[in-house]
């Protein structure tokens, strides 16, 4: 994002938010064509990905033309191309992309679309749209932010997901250009600029450890899913640590003071 200021506080209905700093329309267009042909691009690696595991070309570009979530995308083809069971490279790309619609409950308060357009929106709610939107000061500014990153991203990603198909027939063998390593890589792209604090740098830590210790003795797929469990675990840890700190504040003590 070109804007590093932290977002405004908003004290009122979502109309109001941001009242007294209104931001040029040309700067939202701006930030948003930058996210979504960044991110659009990295759909050859997608179409790549997919038609190297065994997917035709109908079923990757349904793929992104349907599912449009790339993270769960490239798990789906990922475990695809591991060898593992369908139903269970199905249940990892869903279990990723179930965040979506925790997006979209606060999107459509601040969007306030027409209902007619709320189903068609819905297939924008992604990271890229909701983290361009919801900084936005204005509901005008929101509502382009999101259109202009949905609209360019989902074009983009699109046609480069049937390039990327495509060209995978004139690569050849795909493992021998080592594109198997694109699919965590842009899935790690996608993801580092989101850990914004300790928390969630710890819990992605301890879901990387937990896939690379069963990689080698579950099914490929599963574990994915039991990598979720890194987010439960590390509050539960977090939640002991401050009530051990508020004891000890309560004794009289200060916090990390040893007994």
């Amino acid at each position: 994002m070109a804007e590093q200021t932290a977002p405004p506080q908003s004290t009122g209905a979502p109309d109001a938010r941001g009242a007294g700093t209104e931001k040029p329309d040309g700067a939202v267009v701006r930030d948003a064509l930058g996210v979504g042909i960044a991110v659009g691009l990295s759909g050859f690696a997608f179409g790549v990905t997919s038609a190297g595991s065994g997917l035709t070309l109908l079923q990757t570009c349904a793929l992104s033309l349907l599912v449009f979530t790339g993270a769960s995308q490239f798990a789906l083809v990922g475990a695809l191309a591991a060898g593992g069971n369908p139903y269970t490279a199905a249940a990892g790309a869903f279990f990723l992309g179930i965040r979506n619609a925790f997006y979209g409950l606060r999107l459509s308060q601040l969007l306030a679309l027409p209902r007619v357009l709320r189903p068609l929106a819905a297939q924008w709610v992604i990271d890229e749209t909701t983290a361009v939107t919801l900084p936005q000061p204005t509901r005008r500014a929101a509502r382009i932010g999101f259109t202009v990153t949905g609209l360019t991203l989902y074009a983009l990603w699109n046609l480069t997901t049937l390039v990327g198909a495509l060209g995978a027939e004139a690569l050849g063998d795909t493992d021998a250009w080592g594109l198997d390593a694109a699919s965590p890589a842009v899935f790690l792209a996608l993801l580092a600029p989101m850990l914004k604090n300790t928390t969630e740098r710890v819990t992605a830590g301890l879901a990387v450890l937990l896939v690379l210790g069963l990689l080698p003795v579950l099914p490929a797929g599963v574990p994915v899913l039991v990598s979720a469990l890194a987010a439960p675990v590390v509050l539960v840890l977090k939640g002991r640590g401050r009530s051990s700190t508020d004891e000890t504040v309560a004794d009289g003590g200060k916090p990390g003071e040893g007994r």
